[in-house]
């Protein structure tokens, strides 16, 4: 029952960051693109990104809201924060230049907290889809196993 609530809980939480994040972006889609064609790393690629990330954020939220596709958009949402993660760290680590590219309140916290924001994200996707693998996997076992009359 608690890795349940813990999975939905975190489930729940990439849902609202990434409806919040991805909304916010297809809104001001100029805003994000512009900071995007900042960064030298994505300047090429600035216009399809816009809207390519809002998008995987959204579809990633719409499978975290069907329990069914779950792990799946847990998968997904470890993958995403992951690479999320790599990029702020090497912004912070990395780079003098910083252009950001966050919106709303995400735009507030500086790049040391965003790194330690999109860092804890990142391990509480991971631990939600191994717990979610694990109750499948049980649950597959026991409705597997072989009934006695």
């Amino acid at each position: 029952m608690k890795r349940k609530i813990f999975i939905d809980v975190v489930s729940y939480a990439f849902v609202l960051l990434f409806v919040y994040t991805g909304v916010n972006k297809l809104i001001d889609n100029h805003i994000f693109q512009i900071a995007l064609g900042k960064s030298d790393l994505f300047a090429s690629f600035a216009a399809p990104l816009s809207f390519i990330v809002p998008t995987i954020e959204l579809l990633l939220a719409a499978l975290l809201l069907i329990r069914r596709t779950r792990s799946k958009g847990l998968l997904g949402s470890f993958i995403l924060m992951a690479l999320f993660t790599i990029y702020v760290g090497i912004m912070v680590y990395f780079r003098t230049d910083r252009p950001c590219t966050c919106g709303g309140i995400m735009g507030l916290l500086n790049w040391h907290q965003h790194f330690y924001f999109n860092s804890i994200f990142t391990i509480l996707a991971i631990a939600a889809y191994r717990l979610d693998r694990q109750n499948h996997l049980s649950s597959n076992t026991q409705s597997k196993s072989p009934t006695y009359a």
